[in-house]
């Protein structure tokens, strides 16, 4: 049988994670009995950028979570209470954003925008302010067993006003001294690059999209596409009183058409008569989801550059044209950045979710209806598309299940759903679209400082003072990995070497999820046998088979 096996804590989405490019870091060495993982929810978050006088879309709302895990012991780890988390501003390459009210009107329009709120400048729709030199609070969410700040409103404009899609802010955990716990650098990634001028603009380079009136020829650019925009739903979509009288009653003071709404000095908040799970708004009327809506509206239109229809479409070109984004990357984690023999990207946002009409399908909910981990790993295999025939595949094993009806009866999100210890599974694998490892140093960061290297948090010490000896109660039903481990796995094999072929692959020669994730070296009947990151493990490493005897 064979001898090591490294952990497969994030074994799910282990794509490129032999990167030689990485950077190798020294292990948080202010972190002594406790770790502090913290996350983005989403990967990225979108917003309307500098100009919120037309139309809105989504306002700067961006989510910070965090774990607090004491290392001693195997009980009561997260730590819950008698300790104050804040998160704070932090310079990365020279780049450092604490302000936001100054680099974008939405607080100009917030009241407008979302009647009943207060603006305030640099305070969000929750209370949460935008990251600053001075510490703010985070809170404790029993329900999901993690702290977090909602709703941070944060810009992608640093305080030189140069662009930058990744703010980092410090998470500091403090116990009821005043004393430092733990820390964590984290970044909010943000972006502005929601975008509707290649074909909405009066410049655009075809008149598909002009409105029967004309295009509107705005001297602002930020504002020109957004009144083409209003002047074609306004052609397409009437207003009825009772629809304003709906609108009314959610405290909207709208004219019969949205052009001459905005005209007026009021912008139009597409969620106000369009659902959004998003914005936690519901419709007004007979008017489709938010997300429906968009889709499936611009799922036959075609592309000016590519002159491709947009459900047409095979790679994120054609979902980068609106969302985030050429600049940003919006997937840009381990699938995204998995390529083929040829350098080719394997893995697009279709793989995942389909083409743009599926993703507009009445029938789906919006932010609600997303494909698994267990969709593609599963049954010892790592497929790369979600999809069989336009339909998810069927789900065999739960081995890398998401949690069931989280975060609601009939739904199971990846953000949501927990694992190992009840810690998040975005707390070692990273956020949604910016799985470790990412291609952008700042997703990299937390997952560098709390383990030494890049990736998954796989690393044992990370969370505990001592490796812990099991045979199956790891994450995802793993053994420990260790010195132990290796001397002692014999006995454990003896009982049954089948059940490893479930990572060492039917054959017993390795497989994907076999793969190291660091560098590794362990005394072997007094050799040193070595591995390197990425490399699987494999029975013949050390045995002649799983039935052989040691080389």
């Amino acid at each position: 049988m064979m001898k090591i096996l490294y952990m497969i804590v994030a074994v799910f989405f282990l794509i490129g994670c032999s990167d030689n490019d990485d950077t190798q870091v020294e292990k948080e060495t202010a972190k002594t009995e406790y770790t502090l993982l913290a996350w983005n929810d989403l990967g990225m978050h979108c917003f309307d950028g500098t100009d919120f006088s037309v139309f809105s879309i989504l306002p700067p709302y961006n989510n910070l979570n965090a774990h607090l895990i004491k290392s001693d012991g195997t009980e009561d780890k997260h730590i819950t209470a008698d300790v104050t988390l804040t998160y704070e501003s932090l310079n990365y390459n020279a780049h450092i954003n604490t302000s936001s009210a100054d680099k974008t009107n939405f607080w100009t329009y917030l009241t407008s925008l979302f009647p009943g709120a207060t603006s305030v400048d640099d305070v969000g729709l929750t209370g949460n302010r935008t990251p600053s030199t001075v510490p703010q609070n985070m809170t404790y969410n029993a329900l999901h067993n993690w702290w977090e700040a909602e709703g941070i409103p944060i810009v992608n404009y640093d305080d030189n006003y140069q662009v930058n899609y990744y703010p980092m802010v410090k998470v500091i955990a403090k116990d009821s001294t005043g004393a430092i716990l733990a820390t964590a650098d984290v970044v909010l990634p943000v972006s502005d690059e929601m975008d509707c001028r290649k074909c909405h603009a009066s410049t655009a380079a075809t008149d598909d999209a002009k409105p029967a009136a004309g295009w509107e020829n705005h001297i602002d650019a930020l504002k020109d596409d957004k009144f083409n925009i209003l002047k074609l739903h306004d052609e397409k979509h009437t207003i009825s009183s009772s629809d304003l009288d709906a609108l009314s009653a959610k405290g909207y003071d709208y004219n019969a058409t949205l052009y001459d709404t905005a005209k007026a000095g009021t912008p139009v908040l597409c969620a106000a008569c369009h659902s959004s799970n998003a914005l936690g708004t519901a419709s007004v009327g007979d008017a489709k989801s938010l997300t429906a809506s968009l889709h499936a509206l611009h799922a036959q239109a075609k592309d000016p550059t590519s002159g491709l229809i947009l459900d047409d479409a095979t790679n994120r070109s054609a979902c980068y044209s609106c969302h985030p984004g050429e600049a940003t990357s919006c997937l840009r984690g381990a699938m995204g950045k998995a390529v083929n023999a040829n350098g080719e990207q394997t893995m697009q946002c279709q793989s995942c979710h389909g083409s743009m009409s599926s993703v507009g399908d009445q029938n789906r909910v919006g932010w609600l209806d997303q494909p698994n981990c267990q969709v593609c790993h599963q049954d010892t295999n790592r497929y790369e598309s979600a999809l069989v025939s336009g339909t998810l595949r069927e789900v065999l094993d739960n081995r890398f299940a998401t949690t069931p009806n989280t975060p609601t009866i009939g739904k199971s999100l990846y953000r949501y759903s927990s694992g190992h210890g009840d810690l998040q599974c975005s707390s070692c694998h990273g956020s949604t679209h910016a799985i470790y490892p990412s291609s952008h140093a700042q997703d990299n960061i937390l997952s560098e400082k709390v383990q030494g290297h890049s990736g998954t948090i796989v690393e044992c010490a990370s969370c505990h003072t001592a490796t812990p000896r099991t045979n199956d109660g790891g994450p995802h039903g793993m053994h420990s990995v260790d010195q132990y481990w290796v001397d002692e796995h014999e006995e454990v094999a003896e009982k049954g070497y089948t059940q490893c072929s479930a990572c060492h692959g039917s054959d017993y020669r390795g497989s994907f999820l076999s793969k190291t994730f660091n560098d590794r070296a362990f005394n072997i009947e007094e050799k040193i046998k070595t591995y390197i990151r990425g490399e699987a493990v494999s029975c013949y490493d050390c045995h002649n088979g799983p039935d052989g005897e040691e080389y």
